[in-house]
């Protein structure tokens, strides 16, 4: 979807400022919200995509204005409310109110964290060659997906040349609205800053993007 998550290439928000030193959470909230995430993930109510899709989905001015951890916090509370695993009056009084949704899978003990945290496996078998290999000219399509996507906005219409072929992979914007895994092919694609910026990018600048298949056109 378009939204102001999609930063990459707008102006106004300053450089990046990393923080020195800085450390994993920086305060115990936010571990556990982290925590939580990972623990409804991993019992069934949602998957990664799913849950990235709900925090692009926050009103502008709620995203802008709200920390990291606090954007997952947010769109977690509304998942779970869409999923009807929790309801808003479960929210409001802080407590279990309503009975609780059975989750696919149960409980999770001490013994279970560190399979949890683990990344997920992504690659799948494909259901059809790859129509793209090295060295070919593509075309990033001009698409405005309503749901989850990850073909960043500054690409959309520009002109790279795939560099690898990551295999097939499942295809997010499926999965964001968990209609499928429907795997596709996943490249690296390059751009060279002026394509994206025009003439007065600095001509050392390539930027590379990971897209899969159905976001790319021959050239």
């Amino acid at each position: 979807m378009n939204g102001v998550h999609d930063m990459g290439g707008m102006d106004g928000f300053g450089k990046v400022e990393p923080e020195p030193n800085e450390p994993m959470f920086h305060t115990e909230w936010e571990a556990r919200v982290l925590a939580m995430v990972r623990a409804m993930g991993a019992a069934g109510a949602f998957n990664i995509d799913t849950s990235r899709f709900y925090r692009e989905a926050l009103p502008p001015h709620v995203y802008l204005s709200s920390s990291y951890y606090k954007k997952w916090f947010l769109g977690l509370e509304d998942l779970l409310i869409d999923k009807g695993f929790i309801a808003a009056e479960d929210v409001a009084a802080g407590h279990a109110v309503q009975p609780p949704k059975p989750l696919k899978r149960g409980k999770f003990g001490l013994n279970d964290v560190e399979r949890i945290m683990v990344r997920g496996k992504f690659a799948r078998a494909a259901p059809a060659p790859a129509k793209f290999k090295a060295g070919d000219r593509v075309r990033a399509k001009n698409i405005h997906p309503l749901t989850h996507t990850r073909l960043p906005r500054y690409v959309r219409g520009h002109v790279g040349v795939v560099e690898r072929d990551h295999g097939c992979q499942v295809f997010p914007d499926s999965a964001a609205t968990e209609s499928g895994e429907n795997p596709q092919w996943l490249y690296t694609v390059v751009f060279d800053g002026a394509e994206l910026w025009g003439p007065d990018a600095d001509p050392t600048v390539k930027v590379s993007v990971d897209a899969f298949e159905p976001y790319l056109e021959p050239v």
